[in-house]
C-alpha cells in the first residue's frame, strides 16, 4: 500500500494513474481492511485531488462486488442515486419505483444513512420516518419484501459489510472518495439496466466507459436533482444513453411532453418526503411531483424496451397510478418490511448465491 500511496501521492503533477492490476491491489487493501485508517485516508484525498481513472474505479467497483452480497436476482433495473442524499428536492425515485413494479419491472433501490459530502436526506431516513429502521432492514426481510412486491431496498452496508467499517473515515474526510462512485455499482441484483446520477456532466465519458466494461445491458446517466439519477420536471435534463458499446448525449426536456411545471419550495424533511411520496402514488400529490413521477417512469420503462417510446411510457405510467396498483404494491412492501422474520431459520426458497 505505501508503494502506491507514493505513486497516487506525489501532487498533482507529479502523481501517475494506476494500472488495473495496481487499483486491485489498491481496493482490496482498503475494502479487505488490510490498510491502515491513515494510509485509506491519504488514498483517498491522493484519488480526489487526481481524479479516478476508468481502470481505477473498475477495480474498485470489482472488489466491492466481491465483498458484498449478491446473491439475489432481481432482474430489473438498478436506481443508483447518491448515497449522500439531496437537501432541497423530492425523492421521486421511491414512488417511481412501485409504478414501475407495477409494470412488471422490478426495480433495485440501495444506500445507506447519510455520507459527506452533501449529509442530506437518504431512503434510509425515509424509511425510518416509516418506523423501518434496524433490524426490519435485515437481507432476509428485504429479500421478501422485493419477491411480492417488485421493489427492492439494498441498505449498502448490511450488504456490503467494508462500507460501514469505511464509514467513520469517510465522515472524518468530509468529502467525495473513490466509494461515492463505486458503491453504486456493486450491483445487489444483477439488475441489467441502470440509471446513475451524476452532479457533473464533465463525468459523462468516463463514466459510459465504466458502464460499458461492467456489462449493463442498457444504461442512462442523469445529471439529475441534487446530482441524483431522477430527471428535473421545471427544465430540461441533460443526459447520456449507454448501449453496445456507444454512449449518446439525450437531452430530455419536459416541455417536449407537456409536463414541464414549476417545482414547489418546501422545506424537506425525511417525514415530509414519505408524505409527498404516499400522496403521489395515491394521485393526491402536487402535480409537479406526479409529473415528476410520470417522466422519470417512463424513461426507465422505455430504458427497459417495456414501451415503444417516452411517450407510451408516460401514458402508461398515468394509466397504472390511476389503477392504484403502485399504492398497492407500496403498502405490501410496507407492511412486509415492518413485518420481523420469524427466527426459525426461514430463508427465501429460490435465492442463490453468485459470485462475481
Amino acid at each position: 500500500m505505501i508503494h502506491l500511496l507514493k505513486e497516487v501521492g506525489r501532487g498533482k503533477r507529479g502523481a501517475r494513474d494506476l494500472t488495473y492490476e495496481e487499483a486491485l491491489q489498491a481496493a482490496e487493501s482498503i475494502l479487505g481492511l488490510q490498510a491502515t485508517p491513515a494510509q485509506i485516508g491519504a488514498f483517498f484525498i491522493a484519488e480526489r485531488i487526481k481524479m479516478e481513472t476508468v481502470e481505477e474505479l473498475e477495480a474498485f467497483v470489482k472488489v466491492g462486488r466481491k465483498y458484498a452480497d449478491r446473491s439475489f436476482v432481481h432482474e430489473g433495473v438498478d436506481c443508483a442515486g447518491p448515497y449522500d442524499g439531496r437537501k432541497s428536492s423530492f425523492f421521486s425515485t421511491l414512488a417511481t419505483s412501485f409504478v414501475l413494479a407495477a409494470a412488471d419491472l422490478p426495480v433495485t433501490l440501495h444506500g445507506t444513512a447519510s455520507l459527506p459530502p452533501k449529509w442530506g436526506i437518504t431512503l434510509s431516513d425515509i424509511l425510518a420516518a416509516k418506523g423501518i429502521t434496524g433490524p426490519l432492514l435485515a437481507k432476509e426481510s428485504s429479500i421478501r419484501a422485493a419477491r411480492q412486491s417488485g421493489v427492492l431496498y439494498v441498505h449498502a452496508e448490511d450488504w456490503c459489510p467494508p462500507l460501514k467499517h469505511l464509514r467513520p473515515i469517510r465522515e472524518e474526510l468530509g468529502m467525495r472518495t473513490v466509494l461515492n462512485t463505486a458503491e453504486k455499482f456493486v450491483n445487489y441484483s444483477h439488475s441489467p439496466f441502470l440509471t446513475f446520477g451524476v452532479y457533473h456532466n464533465t463525468v459523462f465519458d468516463r463514466l459510459s466507459r465504466l458502464i460499458t466494461k461492467l456489462g449493463y445491458r442498457k444504461a442512462i446517466i442523469i445529471q439529475g436533482c441534487e446530482g441524483s439519477d431522477e430527471l428535473f420536471i421545471h427544465r430540461p435534463s441533460r443526459t447520456y444513453r449507454v448501449e453496445n458499446g456507444e454512449a449518446n448525449l439525450q437531452i430530455i426536456d419536459p416541455e417536449t411532453y407537456g409536463l414541464d411545471t414549476p417545482v414547489p419550495d418546501i422545506s424537506w424533511t425525511p417525514s415530509e418526503q414519505a408524505n409527498v411520496t404516499e400522496q403521489v402514488l395515491q394521485g393526491k400529490g402536487d402535480i409537479a411531483f406526479v409529473y415528476q413521477v410520470l417522466l422519470n417512469g417512463a424513461v426507465r420503462l422505455h430504458l427497459a424496451d417495456k414501451v415503444r417510446s417516452v411517450e407510451e411510457g408516460i401514458y402508461t405510467c398515468k394509466a397504472l397510478l390511476d389503477s392504484g396498483k403502485p399504492w398497492e404494491l407500496y403498502g405490501k412492501w410496507l407492511s412486509l418490511l415492518l413485518e420481523p422474520i420469524p427466527n426459525d431459520g426461514w430463508t427465501p426458497p429460490t435465492v442463490r448465491h453468485v459470485l462475481h
